[in-house]
């Protein structure tokens, strides 16, 4: 076999292979045997039909053929391997010359990895934002804790912001039910949003045994954006009475004796979550000024690959949310435009960065153990909500270990980058980076004050 390779781009080759036809020899004799099975000839035994016979009964052509499909892969790497080329994608096959008894000659154009001169990495330089803890953010998780521990009671008054009510609502379209678009005895709070548009609005004011129906858009289901007229009943309405925030309420409520034990345990603990998005913030800064200081070529097929996945990603987000794309793009202040324009940076900011950490990895010499991959497919476990047996025996199963591999190797590289960065932040100070783990993430406390607001997002009990 004899093999050329054309640069077509910095991103993409094109090769140019010759097979003499004694190669395809062993391929032929496995067509053979493989036809032979398929068909029956009165006379011969199935899997034992001569290759004349073959040729006479079923054709030359079909045999040949099935010779190519078997061969064309195969010396396909064998080329990619005598050139050294490292493939992103599936090839663009192209069968350019072939007669009986006569060399196979084929091209295939192919994503290839660009070659990239790494430019220095140690000691670079980034700025990120002071921490900033204010008296505002911890009465934020205060609030959020009293909520907790809120009680219930109704009363006889027009709900208004901030009541929780019991309701009964049903949505139709042209006078028909629309169907998963009816809820009975369901509590909510007036006010929380993330419904239906103008629910909010229309429960303000109403009292018990009040009924009102209003237009709004659904924001899930095969009608999702449709005008729909909703009815809603509210059969309570009921007042959320907090607790104090006292001694009482701080040993009810935690491990400490006194409401200020448990304030400074709120402040360290936001502390400790906003110095892990201090770090975080950190590590990207630093990719970053590397990013500024190399120019990466990028395949078109793989940013646009990577393009459609996020961008079905964020779709299934928003739907599983229950808010459209267009609800999506007036809170961010966004216009469509504007949305693709940033996805498509962020996108070729990532692709750029997996090719340079590649390159440092390399460089490096870093290497993944089994312990590493086994924490890593822990971790990568639990982010999806999976069992992480069933989630490693899939991984394995679809032959997916290698990318876990090569993502654990860039987090190293982009580790072994950041550990020699100088971080400081906007007041000059230097910032702490032992969080980072090694392959890269952000170490999370079990504690983080965060989780006290998603809990605090729990309904209070009635009393």
């Amino acid at each position: 076999m004899k093999s050329a390779v054309e640069t077509l781009s910095p991103t993409r080759a094109k090769l140019t292979v010759e097979v003499p036809f004694e190669e395809l020899k062993p391929s032929l004799d496995a067509a053979y045997k493989k036809i032979a099975q398929q068909i029956n000839i009165p006379g011969f035994r199935r899997g034992k039909v001569p290759p004349t016979v073959i040729d006479r009964q079923v054709g030359r052509g079909a045999v040949l053929d099935e010779a190519i499909n078997d061969v064309l892969p195969k010396k396909y790497i064998e080329a990619l391997q005598e050139n050294s080329l490292q493939p992103l994608a599936q090839p663009d096959i192209e069968v350019t010359k072939f007669e009986d008894n006569e060399t196979l000659e084929f091209t295939a154009e192919v994503d290839i990895r660009p070659e990239i001169t790494l430019p220095a990495y140690d000691g670079l330089e980034a700025e990120v934002e002071d921490v900033e803890i204010t008296d505002a953010d911890v009465e934020e998780q205060v609030q959020a804790l009293r909520e907790r521990f809120a009680t219930l009671s109704d009363v006889e008054r027009p709900a208004a912001d901030g009541d929780f009510v019991v309701l009964d609502l049903r949505a139709t379209q042209d006078g028909e039910l629309v169907e998963g678009a009816e809820v009975s005895g369901m509590s909510y709070q007036v006010g929380r949003g993330g419904m239906l548009d103008g629910l909010d609005e229309a429960l303000t004011g109403m009292s018990a045994g009040d009924d009102k129906t209003f237009t709004s858009q659904l924001v899930g289901g095969d009608l999702v954006g449709a005008d729909v007229e909703v009815a809603v009943t509210v059969t309570q309405v009921q007042e959320q009475e907090l607790p104090e925030f006292d001694d009482d309420f701080a040993q009810l409520a935690s491990e400490f004796d006194t409401a200020e034990e448990l304030t400074a345990d709120v402040r360290e603990r936001l502390g400790r979550g906003k110095r892990l998005e201090q770090a975080a913030a950190a590590r990207d800064a630093v990719l970053e000024k590397l990013l500024d200081k190399v120019e990466v070529p990028l395949p078109e097929t793989m940013v646009t690959d990577e393009l459609n996945a996020r961008r079905q990603n964020v779709e299934q987000q928003l739907a599983y949310a229950g808010i459209t794309m267009e609800k999506y793009l007036e809170d961010e202040g966004q216009t469509i435009e504007e949305f693709e324009a940033e996805l498509d940076r962020r996108v070729r900011d990532a692709v750029a960065a997996q090719f340079i950490l590649d390159e440092v990895a390399k460089k490096e010499e870093l290497g993944v153990d089994q312990n590493e991959l086994s924490s890593h497919l822990v971790r990568r476990a639990q982010q999806s909500g999976q069992d992480p047996q069933e989630f490693a025996n899939h991984m394995f199963e679809h032959n997916h270990i290698p990318d876990l591999v090569q993502e654990i190797l860039r987090g190293k590289a982009l580790a072994t980058i950041v550990e020699s960065a100088v971080v400081k932040d906007a007041s000059g100070n230097a910032v702490e980076l032992k969080n980072l783990r090694p392959d890269g993430t952000i170490g999370e406390p079990e504690d983080e004050a965060a989780a006290s607001s998603e809990d605090a997002a729990e309904e209070p009990t009635e009393a």
